[in-house]
């Protein structure tokens, strides 16, 4: 295999490339840390309007050094007290931190003054908003959360959703998105050189226990092995039940027991080499590698296998009606911003939000009775007889402000350090909880044509860093319509996260390992990675690598999906003592509000906690 040189991939191609604080100078971390005082320039933009920028996002440059700074142990300089005082302040810009700002205005009246104080230069959390411009007619696409579970909604949560105007059935009937799976081309997976010593495109096969169609003749297609393709065409149609002794219950309870990749080797007798190209396939799922998941979990969520232990794979229980705005759930963070502070937006709807312009300059006004503070990390967080007191550091200056209660709308694993006071058993709790690193890269390409000419809507890649990518289109809802027209650009979104190194035994290692090696990779890294697969997936149908990428944006989340309780490595815990329920309990005016108190990765359980860290906070 010959590879190819940066030259040659087009990375002297000038596109956006932003690796570094935005604007300012960022202190070297190092010298920070060890106890000492710390000054930190804290995150700039250079932008006005934060979703038009590309290069690095997510947690960006510049969001995260002094909280890794905090956790290590650094003491901050004294802060200045601000005339400001507040009835509510919100810790946390995300989903969850604006929905407990619009609970509080119910509990305690419109007039109440609250500040939601956000370390990152956009609100929305992981509800990130991408705009591209650079190929004349604006494309969006969603850099985290993605959709909604409306089935599985609270009356609470489907209220909130309600308040805000969103028409579930109108986003139903408005896309005809579905993650490259059957769209109007067809299902795919691409095997890479360096991996499968060649590329190759597999169309009509995807992966998932659904992935041949009516047809086996795909699998001679694979970079395979001919004993390896044997077994692979057995594990999709062979019917067996490989635990004869145990009833449904029992057959159950053990494949929660047992890795997906070791019950397929061990029990059905499925090659390494075939199980190595499901490694993957729930990156962008569960965030994990395959390893990380129970065979009962993997088959769950649609990894084949279940004829091997007798039972039916029922494809119409992984089709679910998935309703979406085209920026994902930005556009609910978008509403939220818009009913607490109007004048942002004044004439944004449920039905125009997507295109409607948001005006950052009102975020954070003083004639407004609820402001918006970006670009402010929380270092402090302590209650008083008449309060609590935030301090925040913001363009390097400390600053402390006063409320009357405060909800902490951030990472579980962060609240110790910022409320320091709390019990041991509440801290240790905070701490069980790791969040689960993941990663939405989105690359604006000149045309679709050859994707219509491969006749492929998305690619599942098992070898690449990116385990799916898929078209954005098809999601013509919030006011956004996008033509079909082959010469016009479209946005392809790459999602997954970054495999950990194989010595990572338990979950948790495996999480701070991947975590670890998202951040250690720089812009640079992610570029050339989509790069060389859209080289190598797309070349063939005439796709030029130097000259048809218009934009990059990477959505970098090492502090991703809250994290689920998983089979293979968390106890049973009893009503009330799981780690995630002692974690969010009350401390004084300080409650607790994120999806990490839920213990799952959804919006509605972002709403659902806020509701509950509002309705905790005393009267």
């Amino acid at each position: 295999m010959v590879k190819k040189t940066d030259s040659q991939l087009g990375m002297h191609r000038p596109i956006t490339r932003r690796d570094f604080v935005q604007g300012v100078s960022m202190l070297a971390a190092g010298a920070s840390l060890g106890g000492s005082t710390l000054a930190f320039a804290g995150q700039s933009t250079d932008s006005d309007y934060p979703p038009t920028l590309t290069g690095m996002r997510g947690s960006a440059p510049g969001s995260f050094e002094l909280a890794h700074a905090l956790r290590d142990g650094a003491r901050m300089e004294a802060a200045k007290t601000l005339e400001e005082r507040y009835d509510l302040i919100v810790v946390g810009a995300g989903i969850s931190g604006l929905a407990a700002a619009l609970y509080y205005r119910q509990r305690f009246g419109d007039k109440a003054r609250i500040l939601v104080l956000d370390n990152n230069d956009d609100f929305g959390g992981h509800a990130r908003r991408n705009e591209f411009h650079q190929g004349g007619p604006v494309r969006l696409a969603l850099g985290g959360t993605q959709n909604m579970e409306h089935w599985s909604y609270s009356e609470v949560a489907r209220g909130m959703i309600e308040s805000l105007g969103i028409d579930m059935q109108a986003l139903l009937r408005e896309r005809t998105f579905a993650y490259g799976d059957h769209p109007q081309n067809g299902d795919a997976a691409w095997f890479d050189e360096a991996t499968f010593g060649e590329n190759k495109l597999v169309t009509n096969y995807t992966l998932e226990g659904w992935a041949l169609g009516d047809s086996l003749d795909c699998i001679d297609e694979l970079p395979l092995g001919d004993e390896a393709r044997a077994d692979l065409r057995r594990l999709y149609t062979e019917r067996t039940n490989v635990l004869p002794d145990l009833d449904d219950e029992a057959r159950y309870a053990f494949l929660q027991g047992i890795s997906y990749p070791e019950f397929l080797q061990k029990h059905c007798g499925i090659s390494p080499e075939v199980t190595r190209i499901f490694d993957t396939t729930m990156h962008s799922s569960w965030g994990v590698e395959l390893r990380a998941l129970s065979a009962a979990e993997a088959m769950d969520t649609g990894a084949p296998g279940r004829n091997m232990v007798g039972w039916d794979f029922n494809r119409e229980a992984f089709q679910y009606p998935v309703a979406m705005f085209p920026d994902g759930n930005a556009s609910i963070a978008r509403l939220m911003v818009q009913r607490l502070i109007p004048e942002v937006s004044p004439q944004a709807t449920a039905e125009n939000v997507a295109m409607a312009r948001f005006d950052y300059a009102k975020l954070d006004r003083a004639e407004t009775p609820v402001r918006l503070r970006l670009n402010a990390m929380v270092t402090n967080v302590q209650n008083q007889d008449d309060g609590v007191a935030v301090t925040y550091v913001k363009r390097g200056e400390a600053l402390r402000v006063q409320a009357r209660h405060c909800v902490m709308a951030t990472y579980h694993s962060m609240i110790p350090y910022l409320v320091p006071a709390l019990s041991e058993a509440q801290q240790e709790a905070l701490k069980y909880q790791v969040k689960i690193p993941m990663l939405m890269t989105n690359v604006l390409i000149r045309s679709s044509k050859p994707l219509e000419k491969l006749g492929i809507e998305g690619a599942r890649c098992p070898g690449r860093m990116h385990g799916d990518m898929y078209v954005w289109r098809g999601i013509d809802t919030g006011g956004y319509t996008q033509g079909a027209a082959e010469d016009e650009p479209v946005v392809l979104g790459f999602s997954g996260t970054l495999s950990p190194p194989d010595d990572a035994y338990d979950l948790k290692a495996q999480l701070r390992g991947s975590r670890q090696r998202m951040l250690e990779l720089e812009f640079a890294d992610y570029e050339r990675e989509v790069r060389t697969v859209l080289d190598g997936l797309l070349g063939p149908a005439g796709f030029d690598v130097t000259e048809d990428i218009l934009a990059i944006t990477v959505n970098r989340w090492p502090h991703g999906y809250a994290y689920e309780y998983m089979d293979l490595w968390d106890d049973d815990f009893a009503p009330g003592q799981a780690p995630h329920e002692i974690a969010r309990q009350p401390f004084g005016n300080i409650t607790i509000a994120n999806t990490d108190a839920g213990a799952e990765a959804y919006t509605h359980t972002a709403i659902d906690q806020a509701y509950r860290a509002v309705g905790e906070l005393p009267a």
